[in-house]
């Protein structure tokens, strides 16, 4: 582990270099540790795959006393083993070639029936591993290697909000319309940001995720849009 300067007010701790379920678990430990040892200090943390970027107020303490109480921290964390888990979140989903338009090709491609490549999907227990490109876009992890797939050689310009995708060993939920690369194989009715609500996104980093096959007439219900798709 190591911390590096990211700013005149913020610091970035590296965990590791890649993508683990370990190293994001001691991720998210130690944002609940550092939310208490700078309280007061802290204007934010920013959590990622393998770092953790610290944003402290220069006007309650300096890099020195932040550098060195979140070196504190970091002692704790690696003479342990972190096996906290964030809590479980079951995301409804519309599997289909009406609601996911390269769901067929991807089936094609894993030499997979479609059921078979939704049944893998919807099996597998993801981790939150990061939260960016747009607010509520939560990057999960790890799919299938049988149906992972490879960004789509020209995005599309419009990507419905709910879009369930995948892209190489991710997956994801389009929080809004929006333009995007990724293969999509159904709909989720969750709303995976909203402004007014409290909280504003239904995960956060550290979470676990399963996707929960649904009908059409479900996801209408449940008060999905089937969004055009260009």
């Amino acid at each position: 582990m190591r911390i590096e300067v990211a700013g005149e007010n913020a610091l970035i701790i590296y965990f590791g270099e890649k993508t683990d379920p370990r190293v994001s678990a001691q991720v998210q430990q130690a944002v609940t540790i550092l939310e208490t040892e700078l309280s007061g200090m802290l204007i934010d943390m920013v959590p990622s795959y393998a770092s953790l970027l610290v944003i402290y107020d220069q006007l309650a303490t300096d890099h020195l006393e932040v550098r060195s109480r979140i070196r504190k921290v970091l002692d704790q964390l690696s003479d342990a083993t972190s096996n906290s888990e964030g809590k479980l979140v079951t995301l409804p989903a519309y599997y289909s070639t009406e609601s996911g338009p390269d769901l067929a090709a991807l089936a094609e491609r894993a030499q997979m029936s479609i059921d078979e490549v939704i049944q893998l999907h919807s099996e597998t227990e993801y981790r939150v591993y990061a939260i960016g490109f747009a607010p509520g876009f939560a990057y999960l992890g790890e799919v299938d290697e049988r149906i992972a797939a490879p960004r789509l050689s020209t995005p599309r310009m419009k990507v419905p909000r709910g879009a369930i995708a995948i892209a190489d060993q991710q997956t994801a939920v389009y929080p809004a319309v929006s333009p995007g690369g990724w293969n999509l194989i159904g709909l989720c009715p969750t709303r995976m940001f909203d402004p007014l609500a409290e909280p504003t996104m239904p995960v956060q980093v550290g979470d676990r995720i399963k996707f929960n096959p649904i009908s059409q007439s479900e996801f209408i219900s449940l008060g999905g849009e089937l969004g055009e798709i260009r």
